[in-house]
């Protein structure tokens, strides 16, 4: 069975201020790079990238192939052109990162893998990427998004059982300048 892993990376940053958050400095790195990295080492047997911009794409991993959709679109456009190219990949199932969870590690994706159907990660009772998606399921969960808030309803529909624990840190995400100061506070960093 083919893995596709995808990283969404094609936000528009409107909370973060005039500067793409997937291109701030993070431990000496863009952001972006921290989750592209990971899900490079998770296992996928292909791994791409859905961006709006250039310069996110130029700092992408070597090997990670990218898909690039008009800026502005909302998270749910993002998530069906990662379905799109992973069924284009022939997938049977669908690793899906965010490109603003710099603290999301390559053994927290590998165990996402190990799990036969559909499965999300929960982190203090919160449901959150990455998330796993079973083939079966790519329909349902193209039907399911919407607008920014993407593959919720599909992610919020998934059973107990399809639920990964992560801790505080790896379900960090950087939404508004203060979040990459606390990622950096909470990484040991003044």
């Amino acid at each position: 069975m083919i893995t596709v892993g995808v990283l969404l990376a094609a936000g528009a940053s409107r909370r973060f201020g005039a500067d793409d958050k997937l291109l701030a400095s993070f431990r000496g790195r863009p952001l972006v790079s921290w989750a592209a990295g990971a899900l490079m080492q998770a296992g996928c047997d292909v791994v791409g990238a859905i961006i709006s911009s250039a310069q996110v794409a130029q700092v992408l991993p070597l090997g990670m192939s990218h898909r690039a959709i008009a800026p502005g679109q909302d998270m749910a456009a993002s998530f069906r052109a990662a379905v799109a190219f992973a069924r284009e990949q022939g997938a049977g199932r669908l690793l899906l990162c965010l490109g603003d969870m710099p603290n999301v590690t390559p053994q927290l994706l590998r165990h996402l893998l190990l799990r036969e159907t559909s499965a999300v990660c929960l982190c203090e009772g919160v449901r959150l990427p990455p998330i796993l998606l079973a083939a079966v399921d790519f329909e349902r969960a193209c039907l399911l998004a919407e607008g920014d808030r993407g593959a919720r309803a599909f992610i919020i529909s998934l059973p107990p059982e399809a639920l990964v624990k992560m801790d505080h840190l790896a379900g960090a995400d950087v939404d508004v300048p203060a979040d990459l100061a606390q990622a950096l506070r909470d990484d040991g960093q003044p």
